[in-house]
């Protein structure tokens, strides 16, 4: 299982890479093996606002379907509108080409409040 050092990451298993002034979000490695292999994805629209904690969109796997939880406050800028027609993306490359959402946020304090790598790897045992 990969966790990356560069990345922060939610409770909730989302992960969030810092791109210039955009925040590019997905799942974790240990998400999608949790979930198994992936077959439907439902992401937001380009505009719509959550805050953290929010629900953003729904996930479906062959063991289990799930919310997917904003990491960050803030308003999605982009979606991965490759993935709905290839969800498998998520758990062959879930850091690369399986990022779900980027989003635009207000404030770096609750960027600051994600657990770093270490952080995760204790949250997840």
């Amino acid at each position: 299982m990969s966790i990356p050092e560069e990345l922060k990451y939610s409770e909730d298993h989302e992960w969030v890479r810092k791109e210039g002034d955009v925040l590019v979000v997905g799942i974790t490695d240990y998400a999608q093996g949790e979930l198994g292999d992936v077959v439907y994805l439902d992401l937001p629209a380009v505009g719509d606002t959550f805050n953290q904690k929010d629900p953003f969109g729904s996930i479906e796997a062959v063991k289990a379907a799930a919310d997917l939880y904003m990491p960050l406050t803030g308003e999605i800028v982009e979606a991965n509108n490759a993935l709905p027609d290839t969800p498998e993306t998520i758990n062959k490359d879930p850091y690369g080409e399986g990022w779900m959402i980027k989003i635009k946020i207000e404030s770096t304090e609750e960027y600051d409040s994600l657990m770093d790598a270490t952080a995760y790897q204790e949250h997840i045992g």
